[in-house]
């Protein structure tokens, strides 16, 4: 293996820094990450940065893949003196560049006059810099030490008092420059490296943040956990209608609730509109999703999204007046019509909870591929026990309805109800009638998940990972 090219180019940069991009050509995601990472490597060059930039078709380079543990794509590796690091940056060409000199070189570069603050601001969409008197004081060392730690952006320090004059700062603080929104945002006073870095990742987004596969991974991996999340129409001209007005609601609550824009044109986006149980029809839109451990959404009581409505349904939601939305479908008249008997939100309880029977529920969803395979082995299941006076098989579309007390992230997900005490016993055996049939005859002992087998996920078909939300 290390004759082959791929280690002859790390060989002749092996005193440089080659960065490698692992994709593969059919891999939409690598397409979208082609230009981007051309524009990163053409920086790089004009930066005259001896960091090179290389890119590897991993279905052509099997061994190769393998060797580096490549199970995705696309899968950047960073080689600093022939040691791999995981690339852990964004998917812009700033994002890359900045992610590669932030690697290579001190986490705050020196500024020591205004053309080089110029370039520096220029250079990126944000740009961060410190601006201290006394680079010794604790609140430049903890703005030090937060730059060594955010690889997204490029952190710069200042002492000088040119700078300082131009840029109209007279005590010290840190700026961060932006190329949206009011431009520039200013944090004063004695501040911790949390504080600093909650002011970062805050402030280095736009007051509302267009959903895509470059902007997923600071939604989702930011500090601020609630989400605003407004459902527009690039065609229909929504973004122009509503987008001002969200902004300004945004500056209100911009340390509490992220204001996040789905374009529900995208064809990507639809699993986002099933997944709070909504149709294209619907659109424009506003829900909102905290995303804890318990992913509770929130629906407002009106369609309309003036700047007001939009106020008043963050300020409800903060104030803890909202209550959770959870997805029901309408009970089928013939529910219980089949051997498999069907559940919805509403009838749930009813059925499941009832303590003279074992009562086996299946929440699946339509687009699982593992649970078309269980169907026919399922519907096998309820002809059997349909005689069983003791026993009740259920299912659920576990995508359509939502249970409080119940919350599914893997599918499909069978889980016994025993009669009596209602004690809840996950099923972890062999999806086949024997497997299924053994676990029902011996009350759950057969084939049960152990505690911490039953939250952990396998190989199953998963919700919607929060990149894709």
């Amino acid at each position: 293996m290390r004759s082959h090219p791929f280690f002859d180019f790390a060989e002749q940069y092996r005193r440089k820094y080659p960065c490698h991009e692992v994709d593969a050509p059919w891999c939409g995601h690598c397409k979208s990450l082609a230009p981007e990472y051309i524009k990163a490597a053409k920086k790089l060059a004009d930066l005259e940065s001896p960091i090179k930039l290389a890119k590897v078709d991993a279905t052509e380079e099997t061994e190769l893949a393998e060797e580096h543990g490549v199970k995705g794509y696309p899968t950047l590796k960073f080689f600093r003196k022939g040691t791999p690091v995981d690339y852990s940056g964004g998917r812009t060409g700033d994002e890359i560049v900045n992610w590669l000199l932030k690697k290579t070189g001190p986490a705050a570069k020196e500024l020591s006059n205004v053309d080089e603050a110029k370039a520096f601001i220029d250079a990126s969409n944000v740009a961060i810099i410190g601006f201290f008197k006394d680079q010794s004081s604790d609140t430049a060392k903890n703005f030090i030490a937060v730059a060594g730690t955010v690889d997204d952006h490029p952190f710069a320090i200042t002492s000088s008092e040119e700078v300082f004059s131009d840029y109209k700062v007279d005590t010290d603080r840190i700026v961060l420059f932006k190329k949206f929104d009011d431009n520039r945002s200013d944090l004063e006073g004695e501040q911790s490296e949390k504080e600093i870095k909650k002011f970062v990742t805050s402030e280095a987004l736009p007051l509302v943040v267009e959903f895509n596969h470059e902007t997923a991974q600071k939604i989702f991996g930011g500090e601020i956990k609630s989400h605003l999340l407004l459902f527009l129409s690039q065609e229909s001209g929504h973004f122009d209608s509503y987008l001002s007005g969200a902004q300004e609601v945004a500056k209100g609550f911009r340390d509490q609730v992220l204001f996040v824009s789905i374009n529900a044109d995208e064809e990507d986006h639809q699993r986002i509109l099933e997944f709070f149980g909504m149709k294209k029809e619907e659109i424009p839109a506003m829900r909102l999703i905290r995303l804890e451990e318990d992913m509770a959404k929130y629906k407002p009581d009106t369609t309309d999204l003036s700047a007001d409505k939009i106020k008043s349904f963050v300020q409800s939601f903060i104030d803890g007046k909202l209550k959770q939305h959870l997805l029901s479908q309408d009970l089928p008249e013939d529910w219980d019509k089949e051997p498999v008997k069907v559940l919805v939100s509403t009838n749930f309880d009813e059925i499941v909870f009832d303590k003279e029977k074992d009562v086996l529920v299946e929440f699946y969803a339509p687009w699982c591929g593992h649970c078309k395979q269980l169907a026919p082995i399922y519907d096998q299941l309820g002809e059997k026990f349909k005689e069983n006076k003791n026993i009740v098989i259920t299912k659920m579309d576990a995508t359509a309805n939502e249970l409080e007390h119940t919350k599914i992230t893997s599918f499909p997900t069978l889980k016994l109800y025993a009669k009596e005490d209602n004690k809840i016993i996950e099923y972890n055996g062999e999806r086949t009638l024997e497997g299924l049939s053994k676990f029902l005859e011996t009350g759950g002992q057969y084939g049960k998940a152990a505690p911490d087998e039953a939250e952990e996920e396998d190989e199953d078909d998963d919700l919607p990972r929060k990149d894709e939300l």
